[in-house]
C-alpha cells in the first residue's frame, strides 16, 4: 500500500465528503418549479452568468478539449516559470467555483465575500485546513456549471476518454507526473494534498526539528489526489442526479471510492498511478447497481 492505513482512510473519507458536498450543491441548483413544469430536471441561473451553451450529445468534446487546452498552457507556464500567471489563473478560477459552490446555500453578496477571502487565502497564505476545506466545495462549483449540460450517455463517454488520456499521460508521457510535482511546489495544487510523517499530518511546513544533540531531519511525505480526480466523479453522478434522481446520484460515490481504495490497497510507495481508470470502473459498477434496483 502506497501510503499508511491512516492516510489512505483519511484521503477516502475526504474523497467522499467532497463528492456529498457536490451532490448537495447540484441538488441546491434545482429549480423545483420549473422542473414541475417541464417534467424534466431544470436548474437555476449561476451567480457568473449562463452556463456554457454546449450540447448535451457531445458535451464530452469541449470537456476534453479544456483539459488538453488548459494541461498544455501550465505545462508551458511551468516550462518558462511564469508562476505569478499561473497563480492569477488559479485564484480566478478557484473564486468562481467558490462563489458558485457557496451560492447553493447563502445569498450571492455573502458568497461574494466568502469566495474572495477563501480564494485569496488558499492561493497567498495556504495551510492543510483552508486547502482541505475550499477542495470540499471547488468541485461542487464545477458541477453546478457543467453537469447540467451532460447526459448520462455523454458523461460516460467522457469517463472513459478522460481515463484513457490520464493512463496515457502517467504510465506513457509522464508529463501528468511533472504538472503534479509543479502544482505542489508552487502552493497551487488542485486537489487533495496531504503532507504527513509517522506522527500524523502535517499542517504546516516544517522541515526540521531541534533535539538536544542537533537537529533531526524529519521525513515528510505527501498523499495526492487529482482535483480531476474528484470532479469527474462527481460530474457523473451528477448527470445521474440530473436524469435519475437524487438517491440514484447518492450510491454513485460510494462505488467511486471503491475503486479509488481498490488502487491506493494494490498501489506501491514511490509510485505513480492514473487515478481515473479505476474510479471510473466503480462509477460504471454503480450505474449498473442502480439499473438492477430498477429492475427489481
Amino acid at each position: 500500500m502506497k501510503h499508511s492505513a491512516k492516510i489512505t482512510i483519511i484521503l477516502l473519507l475526504t474523497f467522499l465528503i467532497a463528492q456529498f458536498v457536490g451532490i448537495g450543491i447540484l441538488y441546491n441548483y434545482i429549480d423545483p418549479v420549473k422542473s414541475l413544469e417541464t417534467g424534466e430536471t431544470e436548474f437555476k441561473n449561476l451567480p457568473i452568468g449562463e452556463r456554457p451553451p454546449i450540447e448535451e450529445s457531445t458535451s464530452y468534446l469541449p470537456i476534453i478539449l479544456a483539459v488538453l487546452l488548459g494541461t498544455g498552457i501550465v505545462l508551458i507556464l511551468i516550462k518558462f516559470k511564469m508562476f505569478m500567471i499561473w497563480k492569477i489563473w488559479f485564484l480566478l478560477a478557484v473564486f468562481m467555483t467558490l462563489l458558485v459552490a457557496f451560492n447553493a446555500f447563502v445569498p450571492v453578496k455573502i458568497a461574494l465575500a466568502l469566495a474572495l477571502i477563501f480564494s485569496f487565502w488558499k492561493i497567498f497564505k495556504p495551510n492543510f485546513w483552508v486547502h482541505t476545506g475550499t477542495e470540499l466545495f471547488v468541485y461542487g462549483g464545477l458541477a453546478a456549471i457543467f453537469a447540467p449540460v451532460f447526459s448520462v450517455l455523454s458523461v460516460s463517454i467522457l469517463l472513459v476518454l478522460i481515463s484513457i488520456y490520464d493512463a496515457y499521460a502517467v504510465w506513457k508521457s509522464k508529463h501528468m507526473i511533472t504538472l503534479a510535482k509543479s502544482q505542489a511546489k508552487a502552493n497551487v495544487f488542485a486537489g487533495l494534498m496531504i503532507p504527513y510523517t509517522e506522527k500524523g499530518i502535517v499542517h504546516k511546513k516544517s522541515k526540521k526539528r531541534r533535539k538536544k544533540k542537533g537537529v533531526q531531519k524529519v521525513i515528510v511525505k505527501t498523499a495526492i489526489l487529482g482535483g480531476g480526480d474528484i470532479g469527474f466523479p462527481l460530474l457523473f453522478a451528477g448527470a445521474i442526479l440530473k436524469d435519475m434522481g437524487l438517491w440514484q446520484a447518492l450510491i454513485i460515490p460510494f462505488f467511486a471510492a471503491a475503486g479509488l481504495g481498490y488502487l491506493f490497497l494494490k498501489s506501491k510507495e514511490k509510485k505513480f498511478y492514473p487515478a481515473m481508470p479505476f474510479i471510473s470502473v466503480g462509477c460504471f459498477v454503480g450505474l449498473g447497481v442502480i439499473w438492477l434496483i430498477g429492475l427489481i
